[in-house]
């Protein structure tokens, strides 16, 4: 699989990781098909796990299917603090930590900027204790990049994700380039629009010249759109099902989309109806 580097430390990163939002939030029942989703992406050579407290279950889900996992260390931890006040907020990374049964947390963000000035410091602490490896910040609307961009410029931060997809390009503006520029590395999240972008296509064949760049289904054609742009480190597409997982992972191998051929891929989508 395709890897970038995450800027502050030069350590590799595999391009496309996994969201956890709604997907992983299930019963113990559910559990087998998950576990066939982690072994999928682990076997592709993916690594990154994103959750949140703010998803039900997904932190605690992710704990239990991974800790049975022979390759559970070697899969990249990334969670969130999503709550006020300095006491709530370390009681609820420790809750995190317990969850997905990590001693030592690969990365921890500030989910929606809530309360970011008083989480902050305490996530450099752990950093400098060596409980925690990155620290990050979170949104997913365009209103609030200009917010992102602010911190970036004035803080010290490992990671920020934000929404980034095909039919929706505002962080191309300036948050992408800013990131390059700061060295920040970036988690994209929302790539297909909530699933909104998938079924804008459902109906269309993939145009003739997709295949010329190793695309062949719409999770990868919108992969590779958000991949083709040297400022993102990793997508996280949020998935339940293993073979939406094998054609998202796709997405990181072969040649990525060159300038004429990215201009071609969103007026085939925009002209979609």
């Amino acid at each position: 699989m395709l890897t970038r580097n995450i800027p502050s430390t030069g350590e590799t990163l595999p391009v496309i990781g996994l969201g956890t939002w709604q997907t992983f939030d299930v019963a113990p029942a559910r559990y087998p098909l998950l576990k066939e989703v982690l072994e999928t992406l682990y076997a592709a050579g993916g690594r990154l796990i994103d959750s949140s407290p703010m998803y039900g279950r997904s932190e605690e889900v992710v704990g239990d299917i991974t800790s049975s996992m022979p390759e559970q260390n070697d899969f990249f931890y990334a969670t969130k603090v999503w709550t006020q006040g300095a006491s709530a907020g370390k009681s609820q990374i420790a809750e995190s930590f317990r969850l997905m049964k990590r001693k030592v947390m690969d990365l921890v963000q500030i989910h929606n900027l809530l309360d970011w000035h008083i989480h902050l410091p305490y996530l450099r602490e752990l950093k400098e204790e060596g409980k925690l490896r990155y620290v990050g910040i979170t949104h997913y609307q365009d209103s609030s990049h200009d917010d992102l961009a602010k911190l970036i410029r004035n803080e010290p931060i490992d990671f920020v994700q934000f929404n980034y997809s095909i039919l929706s390009r505002h962080a191309e503006k300036s948050l992408l380039p800013l990131c390059a520029d700061e060295g920040v590395a970036t988690l994209i999240n929302r790539p297909f629009g909530e699933g909104s972008h998938l079924r804008k296509v459902t109906h269309l064949p993939l145009p003739s010249w997709a295949a010329d760049w190793g695309i062949d289904n719409w999770g990868s054609f919108f992969l590779k759109f958000i991949l083709a742009h040297p400022a993102v480190t990793c997508v996280i597409p949020a998935t339940s099902d293993r073979q939406h997982a094998i054609e998202n992972l796709q997405a990181a191998n072969g040649p990525l989309p060159d300038v004429g051929t990215l201009k071609k891929m969103v007026a085939y989508v925009e002209h979609a109806n």
